[in-house]
């Protein structure tokens, strides 16, 4: 499942990073979205971009290619 797939209110773990996402990839793991990290996506858009999530105390809006990239695990 990818972090676009998930509603307001909903908790997860970061699990990796898509083949779709290479060009993504470092620019989420220095903002801290690293393997392991717990989250809780807090707003969406209305019209779906961007995407809130809040993560080791800050809150961080991601872009629809930016979440996309994110492989996550439910909770």
């Amino acid at each position: 499942m990818n972090l676009r797939d998930m509603y307001v209110g909903q908790t997860g773990i970061v699990a990796g990073f898509s083949q779709t996402g290479r060009s993504y990839r470092r620019k989420l793991l220095s903002m801290g979205l690293l393997p392991g990290t717990e989250f809780r996506i807090t707003r969406i858009a209305p019209m779906g971009d961007p995407v809130e999530i809040a993560l080791r105390g800050f809150r961080l809006s991601l872009r629809r290619g930016e979440a996309e990239a994110v492989m996550v695990e439910t909770r």
